[in-house]
């Protein structure tokens, strides 16, 4: 089974842009669709984005749309979350997860098997 790691997160201000990583440290990722998802303090895990196996499709919840992209590169197993225009709301914990439905989008954390540590983002006003 795949398994993830996140990378790429920080303290930026408003209006800023960061680049998180998610990148396979065994197991064959290519085969799998990717999520974003992150969870504020005192809230629940929510969904960002997600890329089927070959990046053909995407899904983006509301607020990130225009906001956030994502994308993959299947040669270095990896899979990126371009967020700009960063807002202080968008403060949590970001977690990658991998699919074994490689070709379905889903917002359904438990369709996601493979999971990271997650990685912090601070927006700072």
């Amino acid at each position: 089974q795949v398994r993830v790691a996140e990378s790429g997160g920080g303290l930026v201000q408003a209006g800023g842009s960061l680049t998180l990583s998610c990148t396979s440290t065994r197991g064959t990722f290519r085969a799998y669709a990717a999520g974003w998802f992150r969870q504020a303090p005192g809230k629940e895990r929510e969904f960002v984005s997600a890329i089927t196996f070959n990046g053909g499709n995407t899904d983006y919840a509301d607020f990130a749309k225009g906001r956030f992209t994502i994308s993959r590169d299947n040669a270095d197993h990896t899979v990126y979350l371009q967020m700009n225009s960063l807002k202080p709301e968008d403060t949590a914990v970001y977690y990658c997860a991998a699919s074994r439905f490689g070709a379905t989008l889903t917002r359904d954390g438990e369709r996601y098997v493979s999971w990271g540590q997650g990685t912090q983002v601070t927006v700072s006003a």
